[in-house]
């Protein structure tokens, strides 16, 4: 089987550039499905931390890259949405999230915010015990013994894999689509419409610069800390403190 991916082939939402060359990497299997993006090509393509598949793979020989508060080993491990990356000896943490049109970039956050991660919930079954067992969107299965509904998200502990936080799918839902020629965009559940028989519900997401339509299985519930939006006020705030300070 061929490591190699064509590039023109790739999923929309891989940041990678589709002409400059005929192959990248090809993802392991893994978490996301065929849309994990392999880890390499984040340390390669996007930060610019690596030139090649061997300097990745001896930056994880050395424990020094942390996906999801594990130490990873493999440079093709897919990467997916909500993914926690980690480099401690670097002391930066990322958060995938959707970019503009669905395709996957880094958000920067701060240590406290890597210690969990944002899934949401594609189903839920009964297993021997008595205990509900929930299937996030990237294959994780976690048991629970509370409520929760398929389309809801919920915000897992990277230790633990203790649910610590739980954002129902609804009207009024702050949410933001992954897919889709909305991909990116945030806004609030205005309606959800059923569709009779077999097809996608669609949802009405209103944003600040109007609101737009799409299938439901493209939106995914978020908590405002999620945005990276915060992080931002947060730092500006540090700045503003800084430059006072000076002044006096």
């Amino acid at each position: 089987m061929t490591k190699h991916q064509k590039r023109l082939s790739v999923p929309k939402s891989w940041p990678v550039e589709r002409k400059t060359e005929v192959f990248t990497v090809k993802a392991d299997a893994g978490p996301h499905g065929e849309e994990g993006v392999p880890l390499v090509v984040l340390l390669r393509d996007v930060l610019g931390y690596v030139d090649s598949a061997k300097e990745a793979r001896y930056a994880l020989s050395e424990d020094s890259i942390i996906v999801n508060g594990e130490p990873i080993n493999d440079e093709q491990r897919p990467i997916g949405i909500f993914d926690i990356l980690a480099f401690p000896g670097r002391g930066e943490f990322y958060r995938v999230f959707p970019d503009e049109g669905g395709r996957l970039a880094l958000t920067e956050i701060d240590e406290e915010s890597a210690d969990s991660r944002l899934g949401k919930i594609d189903g839920k079954q009964q297993v021997p015990g008595g205990d509900t067992q929930l299937t996030l969107h990237d294959g994780t299965t976690v048991l629970v013994d509370d409520e929760f509904s398929a389309k809801d998200s919920v915000v897992v502990d990277n230790e633990d894999k203790s649910i610590v936080a739980h954002f129902p799918y609804e009207e009024g839902a702050l949410v933001t689509a992954i897919r889709g020629n909305h991909g990116g965009k945030i806004g609030e559940v205005e309606s959800i419409d059923v569709t009779p028989g077999s097809g996608s519900n669609t949802v009405t997401v209103s944003t600040d610069d109007g609101a737009f339509e799409t299938v439901e299985e493209y939106v995914v519930v978020i908590d405002e800390n999620f945005t990276g939006e915060d992080s931002d006020a947060e730092s500006e705030e540090r700045q503003a403190a800084s430059d006072g300070g000076d002044d006096e």
